[in-house]
């Protein structure tokens, strides 16, 4: 599935410790990471069979999930711009027995055919990219999504005022991107809005959009 293109150089910060990614998540979420994924996967509307793209899929779990349930019939694959992060994946989809395809690739330049997945999903990554390469990043999305599917895109709200908890601290730093931005990246690069809010985990919020069918 993955075409032929040279690898682009990211634009955006790139996090090339691994372990200590996960490490962090675990704290941040008080251990709840594999029900907050699940979650996520809930709102996209992921369903068995389906073709998937976890951009910037970091140490994989998501995309483990999603491989777990889309089943034989589906295929998932996850891109991210450090190689230590997607060696972890790799590494914890075999303990899992599962397959998933990893490619090293930058989110605004994914190496996949036009219309390629049934689902794109972005979680936690917006506010590592600049304003332009997340303009990039929708129009690659509306290009490797077919017509009828959909895109799940997921950030941290703006912290709460004096928040000094672990988890609003990890927020804090990894910043944050506002709502109606997010939509708007959607709208703009053509895909319809169907839901929109709070994930009811942590400070996230979400929006979920589909690429209106060819007339």
């Amino acid at each position: 599935m993955a075409t032929e293109n040279a690898i682009r150089r990211p634009v955006g910060a790139v996090l090339h410790s691994a372990v200590l990614y996960d490490a962090i998540v675990w704290l941040a979420l008080r251990g709840r990471e594999r029900q907050l994924r699940r979650r996520l996967l809930d709102l996209s509307g992921l369903r068995s069979g389906e073709a998937v793209l976890d951009v910037a899929c970091g140490t994989g779990t998501l995309a483990i999930l999603a491989k777990e349930t889309v089943g034989r019939s589906g295929l998932v694959c996850g891109i991210d711009a450090s190689p230590e992060m997607l060696a972890r994946a790799r590494s914890k989809a075999a303990r899992a027995g599962v397959e998933v395809q990893f490619e090293n690739a930058a989110a605004q330049a994914l190496p996949f055919a036009d219309s390629s997945f049934d689902l794109a999903l972005g979680t936690m990554m917006l506010h590592h990219l600049g304003r332009t390469a997340r303009r990039e990043l929708a129009a690659e999305l509306h290009r490797v999504v077919r017509p009828g599917g959909r895109v799940l895109l997921v950030d941290f709200a703006r912290p709460e005022p004096r928040r000094r908890r672990f988890a609003g601290h990890f927020r804090h730093r990894h910043g944050h991107v506002d709502l109606p931005e997010i939509v708007g990246l959607l709208e703009g690069a053509g895909f319809e809005l169907r839901e929109s809010g709070p994930v009811g985990i942590t400070n996230l919020h979400f929006a979920v959009a589909a690429l209106p069918l060819r007339p």
